[in-house]
Protein backbone atom coordinates (compact mmCIF):
# COMPACT_ATOMS: atom_id res chain seq x y z
CA UNK A 1 0.00 0.00 0.00
CA UNK A 2 2.85 2.36 0.90
CA UNK A 3 4.51 1.53 -2.40
CA UNK A 4 1.30 2.40 -4.26
CA UNK A 5 0.97 5.61 -2.28
CA UNK A 6 4.50 6.67 -3.22
CA UNK A 7 3.82 5.81 -6.84
CA UNK A 8 0.67 7.90 -6.70
CA UNK A 9 2.52 10.87 -5.28
CA UNK A 10 5.16 10.56 -7.99
CA UNK A 11 2.47 10.43 -10.65
CA UNK A 12 0.77 13.51 -9.24
CA UNK A 13 4.11 15.31 -9.07
CA UNK A 14 4.89 14.43 -12.66
CA UNK A 15 1.43 15.56 -13.72
CA UNK A 16 1.78 18.89 -11.95
CA UNK A 17 5.24 19.38 -13.46
CA UNK A 18 3.96 18.68 -16.94
CA UNK A 19 1.03 21.05 -16.42
CA UNK A 20 3.33 23.83 -15.23
CA UNK A 21 5.73 23.21 -18.12
CA UNK A 22 2.86 23.19 -20.57
CA UNK A 23 1.46 26.39 -19.12
CA UNK A 24 4.87 28.04 -19.24
CA UNK A 25 5.34 27.04 -22.86
CA UNK A 26 1.87 28.33 -23.76
CA UNK A 27 2.65 31.65 -22.05
CA UNK A 28 5.95 31.88 -23.92
CA UNK A 29 4.21 31.20 -27.25
CA UNK A 30 1.60 33.87 -26.48
CA UNK A 31 4.24 36.40 -25.47
CA UNK A 32 6.36 35.68 -28.55
CA UNK A 33 3.35 35.97 -30.88
CA UNK A 34 2.40 39.26 -29.23
CA UNK A 35 5.95 40.54 -29.57
CA UNK A 36 6.09 39.72 -33.28
CA UNK A 37 2.72 41.41 -33.84
CA UNK A 38 3.91 44.54 -32.06
CA UNK A 39 7.15 44.58 -34.00
CA UNK A 40 5.13 44.79 -37.20
CA UNK A 41 2.83 47.47 -35.78
CA UNK A 42 5.75 49.62 -34.69
CA UNK A 43 7.56 49.06 -37.98
CA UNK A 44 4.48 50.37 -39.79
CA UNK A 45 4.56 53.46 -37.57
CA UNK A 46 8.07 54.49 -38.63
CA UNK A 47 6.95 56.55 -41.70
CA UNK A 48 4.25 58.23 -39.61
CA UNK A 49 6.73 59.33 -36.96
CA UNK A 50 9.26 60.46 -39.55
CA UNK A 51 6.65 62.60 -41.30
CA UNK A 52 5.59 64.15 -37.98
CA UNK A 53 9.13 65.24 -37.12
CA UNK A 54 9.83 66.55 -40.63
CA UNK A 55 6.76 68.75 -40.33
CA UNK A 56 7.63 69.77 -36.78
CA UNK A 57 11.09 70.86 -37.93
CA UNK A 58 9.53 73.63 -40.02
CA UNK A 59 7.65 75.20 -37.12
CA UNK A 60 9.32 78.28 -35.62
CA UNK A 61 10.33 78.57 -31.99
CA UNK A 62 12.12 80.95 -29.65
CA UNK A 63 14.43 78.16 -28.41
CA UNK A 64 15.95 75.59 -30.79
CA UNK A 65 16.29 71.99 -29.70
CA UNK A 66 18.28 69.60 -31.93
CA UNK A 67 18.28 65.85 -31.30
CA UNK A 68 20.49 63.16 -32.81
CA UNK A 69 19.44 59.56 -32.16
CA UNK A 70 17.57 56.49 -33.29
CA UNK A 71 14.02 55.15 -33.04
CA UNK A 72 13.78 56.34 -29.44
CA UNK A 73 14.25 59.93 -30.62
CA UNK A 74 11.52 59.28 -33.19
CA UNK A 75 9.25 57.93 -30.44
CA UNK A 76 8.66 54.43 -31.79
CA UNK A 77 6.68 52.60 -29.11
CA UNK A 78 4.97 55.75 -27.82
CA UNK A 79 1.27 56.39 -28.30
CA UNK A 80 2.21 59.21 -30.69
CA UNK A 81 5.45 60.79 -31.93
CA UNK A 82 5.29 63.75 -29.54
CA UNK A 83 5.53 61.32 -26.62
CA UNK A 84 9.13 60.40 -27.48
CA UNK A 85 11.73 61.64 -25.01
CA UNK A 86 12.49 64.39 -27.54
CA UNK A 87 8.89 65.55 -27.49
CA UNK A 88 8.71 65.33 -23.71
CA UNK A 89 11.90 67.38 -23.31
CA UNK A 90 10.58 70.01 -25.72
CA UNK A 91 7.31 70.36 -23.77
CA UNK A 92 9.17 70.59 -20.49
CA UNK A 93 11.34 73.41 -21.87
CA UNK A 94 8.21 75.27 -22.97
CA UNK A 95 6.61 74.87 -19.55
CA UNK A 96 9.79 75.86 -17.77
CA UNK A 97 10.46 79.00 -19.80
CA UNK A 98 7.11 80.06 -21.24
CA UNK A 99 8.80 80.17 -24.64
CA UNK A 100 8.10 78.18 -27.79
CA UNK A 101 10.54 75.50 -28.92
CA UNK A 102 11.56 74.62 -32.45
CA UNK A 103 12.50 70.93 -32.58
CA UNK A 104 14.94 69.66 -35.20
CA UNK A 105 14.77 65.90 -34.67
CA UNK A 106 17.46 64.27 -36.79
CA UNK A 107 16.98 60.81 -35.28
CA UNK A 108 16.55 57.88 -37.67
CA UNK A 109 14.81 54.64 -36.73
CA UNK A 110 17.28 51.78 -36.65
CA UNK A 111 20.27 54.14 -36.60
CA UNK A 112 23.66 52.94 -35.42
CA UNK A 113 26.70 55.10 -34.77
CA UNK A 114 27.67 54.62 -38.41
CA UNK A 115 24.24 55.88 -39.49
CA UNK A 116 24.69 58.93 -37.29
CA UNK A 117 28.06 59.63 -38.91
CA UNK A 118 26.84 59.07 -42.46
CA UNK A 119 23.41 60.73 -42.34
CA UNK A 120 22.65 62.61 -39.14
CA UNK A 121 25.93 64.44 -38.64
CA UNK A 122 25.93 66.05 -42.14
CA UNK A 123 22.36 67.27 -41.54
CA UNK A 124 23.37 68.56 -38.13
CA UNK A 125 26.29 70.50 -39.57
CA UNK A 126 24.00 71.84 -42.31
CA UNK A 127 21.78 73.48 -39.67
CA UNK A 128 24.47 76.11 -39.32
CA UNK A 129 26.93 77.10 -36.62
CA UNK A 130 24.98 80.19 -35.52
CA UNK A 131 21.85 78.11 -34.84
CA UNK A 132 23.72 75.28 -33.15
CA UNK A 133 25.64 77.72 -30.94
CA UNK A 134 22.41 78.83 -29.28
CA UNK A 135 20.58 75.50 -29.30
CA UNK A 136 19.94 72.67 -26.89
CA UNK A 137 21.60 69.59 -28.43
CA UNK A 138 20.99 66.04 -27.19
CA UNK A 139 22.58 62.85 -28.51
CA UNK A 140 21.36 59.35 -27.66
CA UNK A 141 22.75 56.79 -30.08
CA UNK A 142 24.44 53.40 -29.89
CA UNK A 143 21.80 51.01 -28.57
CA UNK A 144 21.41 49.40 -31.99
CA UNK A 145 25.15 48.73 -32.12
CA UNK A 146 24.72 46.18 -29.33
CA UNK A 147 23.20 43.70 -31.81
CA UNK A 148 26.54 43.37 -33.64
CA UNK A 149 28.80 44.47 -30.83
CA UNK A 150 32.39 45.46 -31.53
CA UNK A 151 33.83 47.55 -28.71
CA UNK A 152 36.79 48.80 -30.73
CA UNK A 153 34.63 49.95 -33.61
CA UNK A 154 32.16 51.53 -31.18
CA UNK A 155 34.90 53.55 -29.46
CA UNK A 156 36.39 54.72 -32.77
CA UNK A 157 33.00 55.83 -34.11
CA UNK A 158 32.21 57.66 -30.87
CA UNK A 159 35.43 59.65 -31.27
CA UNK A 160 34.55 60.57 -34.85
CA UNK A 161 31.04 61.69 -33.88
CA UNK A 162 31.88 63.53 -30.66
CA UNK A 163 34.73 65.42 -32.31
CA UNK A 164 32.12 67.17 -34.49
CA UNK A 165 29.74 68.11 -31.67
CA UNK A 166 29.67 71.48 -29.91
CA UNK A 167 31.00 71.57 -26.34
CA UNK A 168 27.50 72.19 -24.99
CA UNK A 169 26.06 68.98 -26.50
CA UNK A 170 24.43 66.63 -23.98
CA UNK A 171 25.07 62.94 -24.65
CA UNK A 172 23.40 59.97 -22.99
CA UNK A 173 25.02 56.67 -22.18
CA UNK A 174 23.25 53.52 -23.38
CA UNK A 175 19.83 52.51 -22.09
CA UNK A 176 19.63 49.52 -19.80
CA UNK A 177 18.87 46.19 -21.45
CA UNK A 178 18.17 44.81 -17.94
CA UNK A 179 19.06 41.21 -18.84
CA UNK A 180 22.13 39.44 -20.20
CA UNK A 181 23.81 39.32 -22.65
CA UNK A 182 22.66 42.72 -23.91
CA UNK A 183 23.05 44.36 -20.52
CA UNK A 184 26.74 43.52 -20.26
CA UNK A 185 27.37 45.10 -23.66
CA UNK A 186 25.27 48.13 -22.72
CA UNK A 187 27.36 48.62 -19.59
CA UNK A 188 30.58 48.40 -21.59
CA UNK A 189 29.20 50.79 -24.22
CA UNK A 190 28.19 53.25 -21.51
CA UNK A 191 31.72 53.24 -20.12
CA UNK A 192 33.09 53.95 -23.60
CA UNK A 193 30.61 56.80 -24.06
CA UNK A 194 31.71 58.36 -20.78
CA UNK A 195 35.38 58.06 -21.72
CA UNK A 196 34.79 59.66 -25.12
CA UNK A 197 32.68 62.44 -23.59
CA UNK A 198 35.46 63.26 -21.13
CA UNK A 199 37.95 63.38 -24.00
CA UNK A 200 35.86 65.94 -25.90
CA UNK A 201 34.50 67.86 -22.89
CA UNK A 202 30.85 66.90 -23.36
CA UNK A 203 28.18 66.56 -20.69
CA UNK A 204 26.95 62.99 -20.11
CA UNK A 205 23.58 62.07 -18.63
CA UNK A 206 23.21 58.72 -16.90
CA UNK A 207 20.34 57.16 -18.85
CA UNK A 208 21.52 53.66 -17.99
CA UNK A 209 21.41 54.15 -14.22
CA UNK A 210 18.15 56.11 -14.41
CA UNK A 211 16.49 53.14 -16.09
CA UNK A 212 18.09 50.58 -13.76
CA UNK A 213 16.68 52.42 -10.73
CA UNK A 214 13.19 51.68 -12.06
CA UNK A 215 13.86 47.98 -11.44
CA UNK A 216 11.26 45.33 -12.20
CA UNK A 217 8.54 47.98 -12.24
CA UNK A 218 10.29 49.54 -15.20
CA UNK A 219 10.63 46.21 -16.97
CA UNK A 220 6.93 45.47 -16.56
CA UNK A 221 5.39 48.90 -17.20
CA UNK A 222 7.72 51.00 -19.36
CA UNK A 223 8.12 49.04 -22.59
CA UNK A 224 5.96 48.79 -25.69
CA UNK A 225 4.56 45.45 -26.83
CA UNK A 226 7.72 44.58 -28.77
CA UNK A 227 9.56 44.47 -25.39
CA UNK A 228 12.33 46.67 -26.79
CA UNK A 229 11.12 50.23 -27.36
CA UNK A 230 9.89 52.36 -24.46
CA UNK A 231 6.23 53.28 -24.14
CA UNK A 232 4.96 56.67 -22.91
CA UNK A 233 6.01 55.92 -19.32
CA UNK A 234 9.42 54.73 -20.47
CA UNK A 235 10.06 57.84 -22.55
CA UNK A 236 9.17 60.06 -19.57
CA UNK A 237 11.92 58.25 -17.65
CA UNK A 238 14.36 58.95 -20.50
CA UNK A 239 13.41 62.64 -20.35
CA UNK A 240 14.00 62.58 -16.59
CA UNK A 241 17.57 61.46 -17.23
CA UNK A 242 18.17 64.51 -19.43
CA UNK A 243 16.26 67.04 -17.33
CA UNK A 244 18.94 68.59 -15.14
CA UNK A 245 21.48 68.96 -17.96
CA UNK A 246 18.83 70.40 -20.30
CA UNK A 247 17.72 72.84 -17.62
CA UNK A 248 21.32 74.02 -17.18
CA UNK A 249 21.74 74.45 -20.92
CA UNK A 250 18.49 76.41 -21.31
CA UNK A 251 19.51 78.70 -18.45
CA UNK A 252 22.82 79.26 -20.24
CA UNK A 253 21.07 80.10 -23.52
CA UNK A 254 18.63 82.53 -21.90
CA UNK A 255 21.29 83.94 -19.55
CA UNK A 256 18.89 83.76 -16.64
CA UNK A 257 18.23 81.36 -13.76
CA UNK A 258 15.29 79.01 -14.09
CA UNK A 259 12.83 77.72 -11.48
CA UNK A 260 14.30 74.86 -9.48
CA UNK A 261 11.13 72.75 -9.28
CA UNK A 262 10.86 69.77 -11.62
CA UNK A 263 8.53 70.05 -14.58
CA UNK A 264 6.07 67.21 -14.89
CA UNK A 265 4.92 66.01 -18.28
CA UNK A 266 1.42 66.04 -19.71
CA UNK A 267 -0.02 64.65 -22.89
CA UNK A 268 1.15 66.34 -26.03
Amino acid sequence: MARRSRAGRVAVGVGVGLAVAGGGYAWYRWLRTRQITWQQILSDNIPVHSAYWRARRELPGEIVYIALGDSAAQGIGASRPARSYVGVIARRIEKLTGRTVRVINLGISGATLQTALDKELPRFLHVGASVVENAVVTVSIGANDVASWDAGRFAAQLDRLYAQLPKHAIVADLPSFYFLPGERKAEQGSRLIRAAARKFGLTVVDLHATMKREGLLGVSTQFAGDLFHPNDRGYAVWADAFEFAVRERVSEILREPLPSASVTDSAG
